[in-house]
């Protein structure tokens, strides 16, 4: 098949999902040219590297733009969301133009769902991983409970507060033109029925197996998580229930991040200490350090909120360590409980006994770990997944 490629992401695990994707389907003999504006995070795992082609749209700023985001949209940022539009509008005139059987449309690290979904005409699918969390007030509800406070200029904090009110709203708008909508997990499924009224289909992802892997290295006594350095992950929830075990067995916390609210790792490392909880976080690790640290870690942990689905879980299993995780969002239906790794309630307590006993039984450990690995092998890899998409992709150009 020839098959467009449109995303605007950031770094973080959709890329690498699309990263995988494009991989497998060029090395499939499928031709893949890829398209972005210049605001896509392409220095991240960039697709040209895997065989693809990719042209990128130059974002300009322009006086009009900028005018028109002010009074329709948000007030103009690092970028004016009316120039954006445009330039989305330009990629998908070039892709209707082109002999592409079928595209396959990410999602807009501005917006959530693309402008472009507005004027493609080929036979598209859309893979929405979430629709727009911004208003959501358990996410609102962290930081208010730990007393965090930005450190936003007011007229930046009244900035956010106007793309708090709109982004829904545009969001909406956009997947309103999709036609053929992939999401990740039942959960997901089910928020975009109650965000869009839009019907989907479950493709679950997966992980690269010949990076995530066991290696046979002794485990060491620390304990990781890994995401982004934001309230919405979950890690003063893990830094605390890690405070109620013993302080004679409780393990260091390791936390890897992507990207980081700055305001929010100064709060971690002073909750951290306060509670005395060993914490070193590292920034923006390499593929290879953060394989090697899930093959050491004794256990993962992962209490994001309402997480669409999670790569972590996955990534860990493939490496043979269990994962204990709260029992919400995405990771229900990759965790299996008691056999992969525990899934507790979102409390302090459940969560601390939960690591505590893993800790305390090795040979558990050992069985969980080893039935993790043949539960990614057998359903959970890249090529799982991207089998599942091309099914998918197949489908769509005949709707």
């Amino acid at each position: 098949m020839r098959i467009a490629v449109f995303h605007n992401l950031p770094t973080g695990g959709a890329k690498r999902v699309l990263h995988g994707f494009v991989s497998h389907l060029t090395e499939s003999g499928h031709s893949v040219d890829v398209f972005v504006p210049s605001t896509a995070r392409e220095d991240f795992l960039p697709l040209k590297g895997v065989g693809a082609k990719v042209t990128v749209f130059p974002v300009p700023r322009t006086l009009s733009g900028s005018l028109y985001s002010f009074l329709r949209y948000i007030p103009p940022t690092e970028i004016s969301l009316r120039d954006l539009e445009w330039v989305q509008k330009d990629i998908a005139e070039t892709i209707n133009k082109g002999q592409y059987e079928v595209v396959l449309c990410e999602q807009d690290r501005w917006t959530m769902s693309p402008f472009f979904l507005k004027f493609v005409t080929k036979p598209t699918v859309y893979f929405c991983q979430q629709p727009s969390r911004f208003n959501e007030e358990v996410l609102r509800n962290v930081s208010r409970k730990a007393g965090y406070k930005d450190n936003l200029s007011p007229l930046r904090r009244r900035i956010r507060r106007q793309f708090a009110k709109r982004l829904p709203r545009i969001d909406k708008e956009n997947a309103s033109h999709a036609k053929y909508v992939l999401v990740n997990s039942n959960f997901s499924r089910e928020s975009v029925l109650r965000s869009y009224g839009l019907n989907s289909y479950v493709s679950y992802l997966g992980v690269d197996t010949y990076l995530f892997k066991p290696s046979g290295v002794p485990r060491e006594s620390f304990v990781l998580s890994v995401g982004e350095c934001a309230p919405k992950k979950g890690f003063d929830f893990i830094i605390r229930s890690l405070a109620l075990m013993d302080s004679k067995i409780r393990p260091k916390l390791v936390l890897v991040c992507n990207s980081f609210d700055p305001g929010w790792k100064d709060y971690l490392e002073q909750l951290a200490k306060k509670v005395d909880v060993n914490l070193e976080i590292k920034a923006l690790v390499k593929d290879d350090e953060i394989v090697s640290l899930y093959q050491k870690a004794c256990l993962v942990l992962f209490a994001p909120y309402l997480e669409p689905f999670g790569l972590v879980p996955l990534e860990a299993m493939a490496c043979g360590t269990p994962v204990v995780a709260v029992r919400e969002g995405g990771v229900r239906e990759s965790v299996v409980h008691n056999e992969t790794g525990i899934l507790t309630e979102r409390d302090e307590r459940m969560f601390s006994e939960a690591v505590s006993g893993l800790l305390a039984d090795a040979r558990r450990r050992d069985a969980m770990g080893r039935k993790a690995i043949d539960v990614v092998r057998g359903f959970w890899t890249l090529d799982h997944a991207a089998q599942r998409l091309l099914n998918h992709l197949e489908r769509a150009k005949k709707v």
